[in-house]
């Protein structure tokens, strides 16, 4: 297992000021445990006031902020960890399950997560023309980076807005490109700009993983696939594991065995019709795959979630 974090930077009084109007504003706009909505578009509010571990989920493309507190996510074998001083960004959507390392009533885990549409960072990028960004090897869809002044004060700008509701239509978007801006001329701002642009390589590994995110269910052919986003099979192969940690086969494998443990838990199927539901044909195939991932099989591991619940 390897762990990916950013270093520590030292603290900067300006990035502390900010970052304790940042958990301010949290604070009073989060009553409860829970994630929140807001009146600004894509923009959610958390707080947590004890440490928990969230079940895996298929993480959408986003900008995730802690104010307080501290974070761990996973992603196949791998474990990121960001906090108060370097923030996460989430530029393909992926399976990823994590854990609050830092969060009690006294001292809560408070955060914000942008949602990021990559049609946005595309039309930024072509209104704005070159901005610079190198043009490095494709990384993973997932990277934490160290958190700067210029970025969090956008990110304080926005949630500010909430306290000003008439300003939101008209002031909200602007940060928002602001914000986009600022993760595009950041340190590991290709990785972005290399999704949004139609004709890399990582744009069509995006796409890919998009057709498994609709199609996870379906029987799996590499050069069906490799066809689909216009890339040899080789390439996607490589591509594909370089952005996601996986190969196209094990990423359709955490979606099917995460989408059979959410049929259990929430609608109550059972073990073979929910692996069937996925598109397991063999009931001990299915127990063998889930068993792997999740540390127990299927009744013993609800038995054991039920009782976290």
């Amino acid at each position: 297992m390897s762990h990916l974090e950013a270093a520590h930077a030292p603290l900067d009084p300006l990035l502390e000021q900010q970052r304790a109007e940042l958990a301010g504003l949290i604070s009073r706009h989060t009553v409860t445990s829970g994630i929140f909505d807001t009146a600004v578009q894509a923009l959610f509010l958390s707080r947590y006031d004890e440490c928990i571990q969230s079940f895996p989920t298929l993480a959408q493309p986003a900008l995730c902020i802690m104010a307080q507190g501290s974070k761990e996510v996973r992603l196949g074998e791998e474990t990121y960890r960001y906090d108060a001083l370097n923030y996460m960004v989430v530029s393909v959507s992926m399976p990823i399950s994590g854990r609050l390392l830092e969060a009690r009533p006294d001292y809560p885990s408070l955060a914000i997560r942008l949602d990021i549409d990559p049609a946005e960072i595309n039309a930024l990028i072509a209104e704005a023309g070159p901005m610079g960004v190198p043009s490095r090897p494709a990384g993973r869809g997932l990277y934490v980076d160290t958190l700067d002044t210029t970025l969090l004060d956008a990110v304080v700008r926005l949630v500010r807005l909430l306290d000003t509701p008439k300003d939101i239509a008209m002031l909200a978007p602007l940060v928002r490109r602001e914000i986009l801006y600022r993760l595009l001329r950041s340190q590991q701002g290709h990785r972005l700009y290399e999704i949004a642009v139609s004709n890399s390589q990582t744009h069509r590994v995006s796409q890919a993983v998009q057709w498994l995110n609709g199609n996870f269910h379906m029987p799996l052919r590499i050069d069906d696939l490799a066809r689909e986003v216009n890339l040899s099979v080789s390439t996607l192969h490589h591509r594909f594991k370089a952005v996601t940690s996986m190969s196209p086969l094990q990423y359709q494998k955490q979606l099917r065995l995460q989408e059979a443990r959410r049929l259990m838990l929430n609608e109550g199927l059972e073990a073979s019709a929910a692996g069937y539901r996925v598109g397991y044909e063999s009931p001990s195939q299915f127990s063998r795959e889930y068993s792997r991932l999740y540390g127990a099989p299927p009744l013993r591991d609800l038995a054991r979630l039920r009782q976290t619940l």
